[in-house]
């Protein structure tokens, strides 16, 4: 699994570049236009998407997720937050505790609609995980000027990595909404385990386990 581009942890100080890379690199993105609408037609989207990004960012340094980027020279060309399967019962009540002052920002910046499409996207999809204790990969993204240069690839790679040396985790969850990567992810030995509707919205369960050659 060797690439040319090395993977840094995000620290909170990254938050900015974290907003704009992702921002624009689920501006097309199905599910975000479900639940926000099209930024390039509606602020109020843009506005809505951005506290929901500050929100998943905020989110990773207070419950046990990871977020990861690729740097070129000061510039963030990408990035993804993943969930680890280390999580405690204790960890789990005092992280949602901390999380509240976090979710209220983000109440007054979405709509009920936004927040029930939202709620029922994670319902459905993390119960349709597996149930063995796995990583499962949030969100993946590379900003539109930078996409095909290979930075998603070494991403994915450097994800399933981590869940490779993590001896409690039995591989690596992930979400679409756009049926073209399913067979992207299928290249990286993902299987299809359930394809599932919300609302109009497709979404493909996928799951790479270990042991599958990539």
């Amino acid at each position: 699994m060797s690439h040319s581009y090395h993977a840094v942890r995000l620290a909170k100080s990254d938050k900015e570049s974290f907003l704009s890379v992702m921002g624009s690199a689920f501006a097309e993105d199905p599910l975000f236009i479900y639940m926000f609408g099209d930024p390039k037609l509606d602020n109020r989207a843009n506005k809505s998407i951005q506290a929901f990004l500050s929100f998943i960012f905020d989110k990773s340094f207070l419950l046990n997720e990871e977020i990861w980027g690729i740097y070129k020279k000061e510039s963030l060309l990408g990035a993804y937050v993943i969930e680890t399967p280390h999580k405690s019962k204790l960890q789990q009540i005092n992280g949602g505790l901390l999380l509240l002052g976090r979710l209220l920002p983000l109440l007054t910046r979405i709509s009920h609609k936004s927040l029930g499409q939202l709620n029922a996207y994670m319902r459905v999809t993390r119960t349709a995980a597996p149930a063995l204790p796995h990583h499962y990969l949030i969100m993946i993204g590379v900003k539109p000027d930078a996409q095909g240069s290979g930075i998603g690839k070494a991403l994915l790679l450097h994800a399933l990595e981590t869940a490779l040396a993590d001896d409690n985790s039995h591989g690596v969850a992930l979400d679409t909404e756009n049926v073209d990567n399913v067979n992207l992810y299928r290249r990286f030995a993902f299987t299809l385990s359930q394809e599932l509707q919300i609302g109009h919205l497709p979404v493909y369960c996928m799951f790479y386990q270990k042991g599958q050659r990539t």
